[in-house]
């Protein structure tokens, strides 16, 4: 959602690197076109201002002036300045105190609640705690329903509440319902309206002195820009908010809700919702999003977002098929399905540093997701053996996978071409000698038994001179 944003920026700082030296005038220049990047981005302008005064103030420093990169040390600034901007540091949920932690979830109608109360179940889950789902909308008819089939989906219980049950009462049920059935989390997913009226915020107040959430996350849909900062501060104000949850930021949104909500609210920007699946949701790093920002990629979450989903023993497995070279179709399979769950590819180069600019290059490449479910699709349609043993497909084989797959001979030629070019690769990588190899399992460099064999000669032959 920020690449408007990361273009303008990236733009700005390669005229100030140019400069060579920097003076008071360059800079002024320089942080005019920062500020109007920023407005753009709708992001308030009363931050804009702020934020733009002081990275100046800090820019026409000594140590910037002096220095014989002051290009970099302006970036330095920026990027230190956005981290507080949007929040400083990382700032999780408060998950110390006495289970069940209850956690209340509202916001207007659209923004994403009852979805970000089914990720948020997810999430919880991951961390060992039991989640109970709470279905406190009794006003729109289909959010009792839409909160149970995503507990259903989930595998996650939720409190079988009626659309002609008090609100209130419901959430205080549920929450006696959660203690006695030993459940550690509890969520509360509450009504929204439209808009801001008085009978939704007595409703919500009143859940907030029977229940006593530990956590009210005010829920709002970035798309909508400085709306949802104007909304979030009026929930604030009724409600004393514990943090923020921003969804749809895998949408074409500007950016401004997220740069301006913590300086209007003074609460954090805790989750994130990137897409519309249930494992979609992804914790707030201030520092890892500044990065993003100004292009310089976030490999933690890339690295976070493998370990997910990091089977130990499949990795070493898998290592043993690639030394063998019997890294088989099945497997080729398996690690695209393992792709396919750490998000799209093109959200996965933004976190790669440099990767941005190069996606730009490769806009006119065919679009990897559609080729992913081609090539899904031509496997899928080979028999368990075919998959296993790729040498054995003749013309009449490739007829029945093409037409089983709808997709034509051609296609299913290029695939087996292409899997038997990375074969050859991985052999070479394996076994040649001099090279090591990679433990998929530990993430460390391994050598072969024919290199190890030549390093002991080596040690011998050096005894035997000393």
């Amino acid at each position: 959602m920020f690449d408007s944003l990361s273009e303008r920026l990236n733009t700005v700082f390669k005229k100030l690197k140019g400069h060579g030296r920097l003076d008071e005038h360059n800079i002024q220049a320089g942080m005019r076109e920062v500020r109007l990047a920023l407005l753009e981005a709708d992001v308030n302008y009363k931050v804009v201002k702020d934020f733009t005064a002081r990275v100046q103030e800090r820019a026409l420093g000594q140590e910037v002036l002096k220095s014989l990169t002051p290009g970099q040390q302006v970036i330095k600034i920026v990027k230190s300045e956005l981290e507080e901007l949007l929040g400083g540091e990382y700032q999780g949920l408060d998950l110390k105190a006495k289970p069940p932690i209850v956690i209340m979830l509202v916001g207007l109608q659209g923004s994403g609640k009852t979805t970000s109360a089914g990720k948020l179940a997810l999430y919880l889950r991951s961390k060992k705690y039991f989640p109970y789902l709470v279905p406190a909308d009794v006003y729109r008819p289909a959010a009792i329903d839409q909160l149970h089939k995503l507990g259903k989906e989930l595998s996650i219980p939720a409190y079988p509440s009626s659309s002609e049950d008090d609100p209130v009462d419901i959430c205080e049920r549920a929450l006696e319902d959660a203690r006695l059935n030993a459940h550690t989390a509890v969520i509360i997913d509450t009504a929204g309206r439209l808009h801001i009226d008085e009978t939704l915020m007595q409703e919500l107040v009143s859940i907030k002195s029977r229940c006593a959430p530990h956590e009210i996350l005010f829920v709002a849909d970035s798309m909508t820009g400085q709306d949802a900062v104007n909304v979030a501060q009026r929930f604030n104000e009724l409600l004393d908010i514990t943090g923020v949850i921003l969804t749809k930021m895998e949408g074409d949104a500007r950016g401004g809700a997220a740069l301006s909500i913590k300086s209007i609210t003074q609460k954090p920007i805790k989750f994130i919702g990137t897409g519309e699946k249930l494992s979609d949701l992804e914790v707030f790093h201030p520092d890892r999003v500044a990065s993003r920002i100004l292009g310089m990629g976030d490999v933690l979450t890339l690295i976070e977002k493998a370990q997910a989903d990091l089977d130990q023993d499949e990795a070493r497995e898998m290592q043993e098929k690639f030394q063998k070279a019997q890294f088989n179709l099945d497997d080729f399979r398996k690690q695209m399905g393992r792709l396919k769950k750490m998000g799209s590819i093109e959200g996965l180069m933004k976190m790669i540093p440099g990767m941005g600019k190069m996606r730009d290059k490769l806009k006119d490449v065919q679009v990897p997701e559609k080729e992913m479910v081609k090539i899904d699709a031509i496997i899928s349609s080979m028999t368990p053996y075919e998959r296993r043993n790729p040498k054995i497909f003749n013309a009449s084989r490739k007829q029945r996978i093409a037409r089983g797959s709808g997709t034509t001979v051609q296609d299913v030629n290029q695939l087996l071409t292409n899997f038997e070019q990375m074969q050859k690769m991985m052999k070479k990588m394996m076994n040649k000698e001099g090279q090591p190899s990679l433990d998929m399992s530990k993430g460390l460099p391994v050598t072969t038994g024919k290199i190890r064999s030549k390093r002991k000669k080596t040690k011998r032959k050096k005894r035997k001179n000393k």
